[in-house]
Order: structure tokens, then sequence, then C-alpha cells
């Protein structure tokens, strides 16, 4: 019970960033990646994901959405699940030092 409580405190995300969001009607598999997916693969993947973020109006949104969850799987806001693990300890860090 105090879980299910618990959960019911969490904020509710804010999601109407992805209206405007570049990726908008792209395939999520372009984000995603299929299940077995080859490391070659998903660098190729993973580029052509991010070439959609580079260019995305609200990718500051999206990365902050997906680092504060935080999202463990997928590109988000130009950066894939290692990229975002590195981010969010630099924010930790800076936050800590402030």
């Amino acid at each position: 019970m105090a879980q299910v409580r618990r959960q019911a405190n969490l904020p509710r995300p804010s999601w109407g960033w992805q209206d405007a969001a570049a990726c908008r009607g792209e395939d999520l598999v372009l984000f995603f990646g299929p299940d077995g997916e080859r490391q070659p693969e998903r660098e190729i993947r993973e580029r052509k994901a991010k070439q959609v973020c580079m260019g995305c109006p609200v990718r500051s949104e999206c990365l902050d959405y997906a680092v504060s969850r935080p999202e463990k799987y997928g590109t988000w806001g130009g950066l894939n699940e290692d990229e975002r693990a590195s981010e969010r300890r630099r924010r930790m860090r800076r936050a800590n030092a402030a």
C-alpha cells in the first residue's frame, strides 16, 4: 500500500513539448531499436536518430525529461542510454557543488 501511495505522489510528466518534436511521426524503431540489434546497426541507427534530434526545437525539454525520470532506453534529446547516464551524473555533481 505504501508503494502505491508513493507512486501516486510522483509528479505527472508534462508531455506538451512532444507536439513540437522533430521525431513526431517518425518510426519509433529509429529511436529505440529492435530486439537483438547488433552493434554496427545500432551505431548507424543512433546516428540517424541523433540527426533528427539535432534539429529539434524541443530537444532540451526532451533531454530534461529523459534525464529526470530516468528513461533507461532509446535516444532522447540526442543522447543514447550511456550518454544520458553520464549527463545525469554531470548534473548531479553540478547540483551538489552549488
